[in-house]
């Protein structure tokens, strides 16, 4: 059985960047009737906010990616010390000394003489008498000790990979405050709960190599590893995680619609075109992880847009009612609304717009040039039932009666009722007024 997790940092909100993430765990796992695991990686008790948790949690639920087992690595840190200690005792983990401005002139010192700024292993060559004067002035944080051996793994989407441990710097696992890094803590939660597959961003690749060694110093089975491309604007620019319009609960305040947002991702990388998904459940028989390409993520907001009028356009009358009644619109004529309004809508913001449209009063103005003309209409209106045909047997009547046509005829009595000139079929428009009650003053 498939088991993956979702792992964010609850210190922010939940963007499109990492939603594909949690997107092709969640695929990857029910595609196999496996189990899918939420968890927090919230170690950093003074960045972490459980406000972001539980909006990153509404986010998900909102979207359909609900999780089997939600944990929290907080809860984690006695089980932490424990594999510490392990570390210590095997000469992997070793404790250091250096400051950052210590560490930054190192750097530029290798970089000078045309090394890589990888870190000396200074700490180690230290005797317990420098190490306890140390300690006296300032404290000490956790690198974990790389071996010679090349890192190698099948990635399930950028194919075989190897990693020379000698290009990269012993990670700081544990900081001088104590605070266990995502590194360490990441791999003793995914022993302990089983993660068989790991999807992550190709950022992580790096990271990738050192875990694997982790994993192999605590002596326990490497789960499969995949790194999707990362994604970037129309013009292969990096996205910003901090433009706000790529969170979740900014396009959810926009009305971008949950599937709309699904299906973007799912085409992101995938070959063939776009779909518009009705269902979580849908793309869970049309995923194929191996099938991402390895080239930057294009991402494409008007899509998105055009995706979410899409589906809005296509939901069922049951799946938006509740939404719908919310809004005012009275229950007993809710479809007939619905009917009416779904072929003018790109968000559910207009829904409420087209229900103000529907609650307009008709005044009618004796200033206005077309009073007269006006006056006598909405007399005759009052002997029509709503039906799908009342606004073509009106003006058919208006105009044997007035001798109008056209722009003459029908956009005087547009204005009236909408106060514009355009929008909705007022074959619908008018059957959905006249049941609300239309009120005429003169």
């Amino acid at each position: 059985m498939r088991v993956t997790r979702f792992a964010p940092s609850p210190t922010g909100l939940l963007h499109l960047g990492n939603l594909r993430t949690a997107l092709l765990n969640f695929l990857l796992a029910k595609q196999e009737a496996g189990r899918f695991i939420l968890r927090f990686d919230n170690t950093d008790g003074i960045r972490s906010k459980e406000k972001f948790s539980q909006l990153i949690r509404e986010d998900l639920h909102w979207l359909g990616l609900n999780w089997d087992i939600e944990i929290s690595q907080s809860d984690h840190l006695e089980r932490y010390n424990f594999e510490k200690l392990k570390l210590i005792e095997m000469g992997r983990l070793y404790e250091c000394f250096e400051t950052q401005s210590e560490l930054e002139l190192k750097r530029k010192k290798q970089l000078n003489i045309g090394k890589p700024p990888v870190y000396d292993r200074t700490a180690l060559s230290l005797s317990g008498k420098e190490r306890e004067i140390l300690r006296s002035n300032r404290k000490g944080y956790w690198r974990f000790r790389l071996n010679d051996k090349n890192a190698e793994w099948k990635d399930a989407i950028l194919g075989d990979q190897c990693v020379n441990p000698s290009h990269v710097s012993d990670p700081v696992l544990i900081r001088a405050d104590g605070l266990y890094l995502y590194t360490l803590a990441s791999v003793i939660d995914d022993i302990d709960y089983g993660i068989t597959d790991i999807v992550r961003g190709s950022d992580h690749v790096t990271n990738t190599a050192v875990q694997i060694q982790i994993f192999e110093a605590l002596g326990k089975p490497i789960p499969n590893f995949a790194h999707h491309s990362l994604l970037v604007d129309a013009n292969g620019k990096a996205l910003s995680k901090r433009d706000g319009s790529l969170n979740l609960q900014s396009l959810r305040n926009d009305g971008v619609e949950p599937m709309a947002i699904i299906s973007l991702l799912m085409s992101l990388g995938a070959p063939g075109v776009t779909k518009l998904f009705s269902s979580v459940d849908e793309t869970i028989k049309y995923f194929k992880l191996g099938s991402l390409s390895r080239s930057p993520a294009k991402l494409d907001m008007n899509t998105l847009l055009n995706l979410s009028q899409k589906s809005l356009q296509t939901l069922p009358f049951d799946q938006i009612k509740s939404y719908i009644i919310s809004v005012g619109v009275p229950e007993i004529i809710s479809e007939e609304f619905w009917n009416m309004a779904k072929e003018n809508l790109k968000s559910k913001k207009d829904i409420e717009d087209l229900w103000v449209i529907c609650n307009r009063k008709v005044n009618l103005d004796p200033e206005d040039p077309n009073y007269s003309y006006l006056k006598e209409a909405f007399s005759i209106l009052q002997n029509f039932e709503p039906h799908n045909d009342t606004w073509r047997l009106w003006t058919e009547k208006i105009q044997t009666l007035s001798g109008r046509k056209g722009k003459d005829l029908f956009q005087p009595l547009r204005y009236a009722l909408t106060g514009s000139y355009s929008g909705p079929d007022m074959n619908k428009l008018l059957p959905i007024m006249i049941l609300k009650g239309l009120e005429i003053i003169e």
